[in-house]
Formats: C-alpha cells, structure tokens, sequence
C-alpha cells in the first residue's frame, strides 16, 4: 500500500498524464487533486490517443476509481463533454468517477470574464488559457463561488446562480463596457447540466480516507507544474492554484502524513507555455528542433510551448518544494540526434553567481544560464526497454540530473507510447 504524489517539476507539460497511467496499471484509486481544464494530459494506447483535462489518467484502466478532488475548479461543460467522449470509446466512467461535493464550479460568466481580464490587461499579459480558472478561484477566494454540493438543491443552486451571474454581468458591462451574459438562457442551460452531474456527486475526501485505511494503492495527481505554483511558481505568470506536492493534502482532504512518496516529472528538457521569464529558452534551431522533434504543442489550446535545455536550477528547487522522493525523466528520445547536450548548472545575475532561483521575475528575467556541456549519444532510445540498455552517455546524462537534483531517477520515458518506459527497481 502507498500514497504517491505525481507532480509536474518544470513549467507543466512534463508528460504526467502519461506516468500516471503507467502507475496506473497497479493502482486502486486515482484523484485529480487541483487545477481545471486548462491542463490536458495526453495518453497514447496502441493507435487511440487520449486528452483528458478534468478526468484523471487512472480511468483508461478498468480497475480504477477516480476521483477529482476538492480543490480543483470543475467546468461542468468540460467534465460532461469529457464523459461523453470516454463513453464513445467504449471506457465506462459511471460508477468510478467520483466529484467531489465541495470542489468549486466553473460557469460561462468566469470565462468571458477571464478573456474580458486578459484583454484588459497591461503588457506583458499572463497568457491564461481562458478557460475562467482564475475568475473561478476568485470567487472561491472571495466566499462566493458556487460548489458542486450546491447542485443537490436545485432552488438553492438556480438562486446562488441568478445571484452571482447578476453581480458578475454588473462588473462585465461596467469595467470592461460588455453587454454581459443574458440571464435565462445561461440559467436555463445549467439547470440542464446540473442534472447530468448527479450521479457522480460524493464527499471525496472520506472515499480517499476510507482507501487508505484499506491499505489500497493511491496515485494523488496534480496539472500543470512547480513553477506555474501560484505560491512558489514565477508569479505573476502562474496558474491560480497549487500544483506543489503540499497541494494535493488540501485538493484532496487528506492529512500529510498519509503521504508516502512525491514523484517529479520533468522533460530531458525545459518547455513551458504562455508568458514569463525562462532562463535557458532557445530561440534558435535548437529550440525549433525541440519543438518539432518533441511534438510541443499544448493539449489544452495547441499553443506552440517555448523550449529550452534542461534547467537544473529549476530542477533543484523542485526538489526542495516538493520534498520529492523519485523523479521520472520523460522524452528522452527527443536528444537522440544531438551531437552535444546542455544542462544548466547555474544563473549569473549582475556579474554574481546564483545557484537558487530567484523569487523575482525580474532578477530571473536578466539572468544568463551558465551551462555543462555533455557528448550527445546519437542512437535511437525508443525501442530501449532497459536502463543498462540505454546508450553510455544517456545513462551518463541521467546521472547527472541525479547528482544536480540529489533525487534518483526511477522512470525513463523514450517515447510517448506505453511500452517506452523504463522503470527502474
């Protein structure tokens, strides 16, 4: 029995969807522990491929019960389209996908208000998803969100609804000079969808509970990624919520102490999505070549993610926030062809040496990547289904993430499909 913690240890986009359904083959239980639509995890299972964003990973294994947890902001629109999409694929979802009665709902307002925001917005914008996450999480922060719980009382639900799309149309016309949302077709529309999610409504944190008294296996799984961690991510260019490992105690309501292990997921290399300062971003034939080589475009809003070598300033300080016990290094394959290999050992900011990372975007933004070089290995990895099989100086080249980060590497992944993975004992 364990309660593992998946957690994406760069800008997200790591490739967690895909280790959490490898982890998934040997789990019970799997829960979405924060975050809403505006993460897509991308599965690949012989020619299907898969982009969840609110349902978790877990639910293309049969034995699995999912859950989406308490402190993510839920798009009933998206959840229930999801539903829809997993059905035709023939992957029943009824009976194993379990929403939690306290997470937070996302309505139309929040997402014409999140676009209205950005727009406004002075140079340089955040760079959201527009999915209305923010806007959500402010209301939750606000004491005036909607929750799913509020859904079982359908007069309370169409009173708190008409209640707060009135406030929010006032601001929307006021601030932002738009005509708002009309009242009862978006009443009219929710009421319908509100009786779509019944069945799948539950108090999530005693199901979580009662697995681990039941010593069952529990894969707690988090979107997006450190340094998008509205705490400890490079703010003001994150996400509104905590995809910190410390996240998933509070997005699922479980203590601490039932946390046994905190993996990290990180890239071969650095991407990240949206705006904000990133040290070692290429904007030369190198970093195109990531782009294409590594498929990077977001699942989510197929935005084209800026690339970068592997940071392992980053990586260290993922590491220490998340107090993680093991990290899995995905797309591997995507250096095969490279003659040569940077990682970043350090920034120089001002003529000093910097070996922490800086809390203000500022400082991160004018400092300059002081990198090692390492010999390339030139040979194809993806059929590789052995750490001793991996070529001399890949395996070199993940010895010196472990030695960077202090954190052992228990999983390779040489390719976006299931058998090319390597666990490592």
């Amino acid at each position: 029995m364990s309660v593992t913690v998946v957690v994406g240890a760069q800008w997200g986009d790591e490739g967690k969807g895909k280790i959490v359904d490898i982890l998934s083959a040997k789990a019970d239980v799997v829960a979405r522990y924060q975050g809403g639509a505006n993460a897509g995890h991308t599965i690949n299972i012989q020619s299907e491929q898969y982009i969840l964003h609110l349902v978790p990973s877990g639910i293309l294994h049969p034995q699995v019960r999912c859950v989406i947890g308490n402190g993510v902001v839920v798009d009933p629109v998206a959840l229930l389209e999801e539903i829809r999409f997993l059905e035709q694929k023939g992957i029943r979802v009824e009976g194993r996908l379990f929403l939690s009665d306290r997470a937070h709902l996302i309505f139309p307002y929040h997402k014409l208000l999140d676009q209205l925001q950005e727009t406004r917005r002075s140079q340089p914008s955040i760079g959201t998803t527009l999915r209305g996450i923010g806007p959500a999480y402010a209301d939750k922060a606000n004491r005036r969100g909607i929750r799913v719980v509020d859904l079982l009382d359908e007069k309370r639900f169409r009173q708190k609804l008409e209640e707060s799309l009135k406030d929010t149309n006032q601001v929307i016309r006021r601030i932002h000079g738009h005509h708002g949302l009309n009242m009862l077709e978006t009443v009219k529309r929710l009421l319908t969808l509100r009786k779509a999610l019944l069945h799948y409504i539950a108090d999530t944190s005693l199901i979580l509970n009662q697995a681990i008294e039941k010593k069952e296996d529990i894969l707690l799984e988090g979107a997006q990624g450190t340094l998008l961690d509205v705490d400890h991510g490079t703010y003001p260019f994150v996400t509104s919520s905590n995809p910190v490992s410390g996240g998933a105690c509070t997005g699922c309501g479980i203590g601490p102490t039932k946390i046994d292990q905190v993996l990290g997921v990180m890239k071969a290399y650095t991407t990240r999505v949206g705006e904000g300062p990133f040290p070692t971003e290429l904007l030369d034939k190198d970093g195109e070549y990531f782009r294409a080589t590594g498929q990077e475009f977001g699942a989510t809003t197929g935005r084209p993610r800026r690339c970068g070598w592997f940071d392992g300033v980053i990586a260290r300080y993922a590491a220490r926030v998340n107090g993680l016990t093991s990290l899995a290094i995905t797309k591997l394959d995507v250096l095969d062809r490279l003659e040569e290999i940077k990682i970043c050992i350090g920034y120089e900011y001002q003529g000093h040496a910097l070996s922490d990372f800086p809390a203000n975007p500022v400082v991160l933004k004018d400092c300059t990547p002081v990198y090692e070089k390492l010999p390339g290995w030139k040979s194809v990895t993806t059929d590789v289904t052995s750490f001793e099989a991996l070529p001399e100086n890949a395996r070199k080249y993940i010895g010196y993430i472990e030695n960077l980060t202090g954190v052992p590497v228990r999983i390779v992944s040489v390719g976006a499909k299931r058998r090319s993975t390597i666990i490592r004992s």
